[in-house]
C-alpha cells in the first residue's frame, strides 16, 4: 500500500512547496487548478487506498464579481487550501511514512517555529539598526529643536513596537504631533 500511496504522498508536497504564499495581499486566490487538482489527487487516494478522504478536500469555493457587468470568478482561501493539504501530508505521514524522515525535513510546526525565530531575530536586528540611526542623528540636531524632540520621542518608545508597520506608524505620528510634515520627517532620517 505504501508503494502506492507514495507518489500522491509527494505530489502533495510539491502542492504544498508551490502554495501561495499566507502573504498574499488579498488572502485568497482564483487559480482553480489548484483547488481541482488537490481535490482530483484526493479522488485517486480515495480509490488506491479504499477509504474516504474527502473531509480534506476544498468545498468552500467561493464565488465573485468585481462589478454587475463583469465575469463572475471563484476563489478560495489561501489559508484553506495550504492547511487542508498540509493536514493531509501530516496525516499520510503518520499512517505511512513515520518511519521515514518528516517531510521538508521537520514538521510544519518545527517550521512555523523556526520561521517565527527568524522573524523575530530580523526584527530586532532592525530595530537595533534603527536605534543606531536614531542615535546617530541625535548628534546632529541642537537641544530644544522639533528635529531632536521628534528623535526624542521616538526612541522613548521604540521598545512598544511589534513590527515594522508599528514602526512607520510610530515616526508618523510622533512626527505629526510635533508638527513636522512628511518631507521633514524624511530629511531627518536622509
Amino acid at each position: 500500500m505504501k508503494n502506492k500511496i507514495r507518489p500522491i504522498y509527494r505530489e502533495l508536497q510539491a502542492y504544498l512547496a508551490q502554495a501561495p504564499a499566507l502573504t498574499s495581499n488579498s488572502g485568497t486566490t482564483r487559480d482553480r487548478t489548484l483547488w481541482t487538482n488537490f481535490n482530483g489527487l484526493i479522488d485517486e487516494l480515495n480509490t488506491v487506498t479504499g477509504e474516504n478522504w474527502d473531509r480534506f478536500k476544498i468545498s468552500d469555493i467561493k464565488h465573485g464579481q468585481v462589478t454587475q457587468r463583469s465575469t463572475p470568478y471563484q476563489y478560495i482561501l489561501v489559508s484553506e487550501y495550504r492547511s487542508k493539504v498540509n493536514g493531509l501530508i501530516e496525516r499520510l505521514y503518520g499512517m505511512y511514512f513515520s518511519d521515514e524522515p518528516a517531510p521538508f525535513g521537520a514538521t510544519p510546526g518545527t517550521i512555523i517555529n523556526q520561521n517565527q525565530s527568524q522573524n523575530q531575530v530580523t526584527h530586532v536586528q532592525i530595530l537595533l539598526e534603527f536605534q543606531s540611526k536614531l542615535d546617530e542623528k541625535l548628534r546632529e540636531y541642537g537641544d530644544g529643536t522639533k528635529e531632536k524632540t521628534f528623535l526624542e520621542k521616538v526612541k522613548s518608545t521604540l521598545s512598544g513596537i511589534g513590527n515594522v508597520a508599528d514602526l512607520v506608524s510610530l515616526i508618523l505620528r510622533t512626527g505629526k504631533d510635533i508638527g513636522l510634515t512628511l518631507e521633514q520627517i524624511s530629511k531627518i532620517f536622509s
